[in-house]
């Protein structure tokens, strides 16, 4: 067997050791229920409160607008069903754009389809870009909620969101941005950067564990839960918090994002490598190459072939790559990223991402780019 060259950070990272040495007190030790009365309960219930105090501190908001989920997708979900259903008396016009990950779309097209929303898609440019003027011309007076995601998953494009959030708030418009791409890849200095109501994160994408998650909700916009059972979370997500995962969430957080784990000029140098060397290949287009996009990230389509067929021949090779969303695993769809991009559905569908990360290494990538044309030319037959 090949040596396993990891190239997927984008789809998830591995647990750091000192994230899991966080987490392992509350597998054993620390196991009650933060809602029991008892004081097995309360110690967990104190340790859950400085958890939020941590992330509060590290995000620079306040501990009540801090929502533990259990993961990215939850967040998005939360932030999008609670916040349209609290505000359909203001209004029932939502906005996003045509690359967000399914999280958020497959969430707007449900408000659309079942409970008589309007809802705007905004096109985005060859490089995945959305621009904030035609987002200007597009809020209506009903306009209650939009939501645009900080960085791409598929392609690594990065959205003018600060300028967005300021266009919507001027308006008293919500905003929303699926941050999950951005915290441990970019410049972090607190959670107001987005000029967001509502940010996902999610810690799994940063050597964090996955099942967990939190949503930044800026006070006092109090989103309706959409999980019931209980009072938890202040009343905004119902189900006992999981201690374990939260640890790892705030270790991870602490340790990996103020200063990014993923060191963006030795990441941009091998993607740049790799762009290089796909410049000489018969057939393949580069995506996002014009404007900023993660210094990790690097994605193409190729002419002749699909994703399954490449991503076959390189995980013989030993190399794991993507052909997008990992949540599309096994999907036979061509990718909506690439769609929206102005690319043909059969381009859409021969997507190969490349997500490099801290245990990336130059003779990794040197590797890559020596056998990556042939991969690609036996692909196409």
């Amino acid at each position: 067997m090949p040596k396993t060259v990891y190239l997927d950070y984008n789809a998830t990272t591995p647990l750091d050791p000192k994230v899991k040495e966080a987490m392992l007190p509350f597998l054993d030790v620390h196991w009650g229920n933060p809602s029991s009365i008892h004081h097995v309960g309360r110690r967990a219930r104190a340790l859950l409160d400085e958890f939020r105090e941590r992330m509060a501190a590290n995000l620079k908001c306040r501990p009540s607008e801090v929502v533990f989920t259990s993961g990215g997708t939850e967040s998005n979900n939360l932030a999008i069903f609670g916040t349209a259903r609290r505000l359909r008396a203001r209004g029932r016009h939502l906005i996003t754009s045509a690359i967000e990950h399914h999280a958020v779309l497959n969430s707007f097209e449900q408000l659309a389809r079942n409970e008589d929303f309007s809802l705007t898609i905004l096109p985005v440019n060859r490089s995945g870009q959305v621009d904030p003027d035609r987002l200007r011309d597009t809020i209506r007076e009903d306009t209650v909620l939009v939501s645009v995601m900080a960085a791409n998953n598929e392609i690594g494009t990065l959205q003018q969101v600060a300028e967005m959030g300021e266009l919507c708030r001027a308006r008293g418009i919500c905003f929303h941005t699926d941050a999950v791409q951005w915290f441990g890849k970019e410049p972090f200095s607190d959670i107001h950067q987005f000029n967001a109501d509502l940010v996902s994160l999610c810690p799994h994408k940063f050597h964090g564990p996955k099942g967990a998650g939190l949503l930044f909700i800026r006070s006092p916009l109090l989103p309706l839960p959409i999980l019931f059972g209980g009072g938890h979370e202040n009343e905004r997500r119902a189900g006992t918090e999981n201690l374990a995962a939260i640890a790892g969430l705030v270790s991870a957080f602490e340790s990996f994002v103020p200063t990014p784990v993923f060191a963006g000029a030795r990441l941009r140098a091998l993607c740049a490598s790799i762009q290089s060397t796909l410049a000489g290949v018969p057939g393949v287009t580069v995506l996002s190459t014009d404007g900023p996009r993660l210094p990790n990230t690097i994605s193409f389509v190729t002419e002749g072939t699909d994703s399954f067929a490449l991503l076959a021949a390189l995980d013989v090779e030993g190399y794991c790559a993507s052909a997008g969303a990992a949540c599309s695993a096994g999907s036979l769809e061509p990718s909506h990223v690439v769609s929206a991009l102005g690319f043909s559905r059969d381009l859409a569908k021969s997507l190969v991402r490349f997500s490099l990360g801290r245990g990336t290494s130059d003779e990794e990538i040197h590797s890559l780019c020596g056998v990556l044309p042939n991969l690609i030319a036996r692909a196409q037959g």
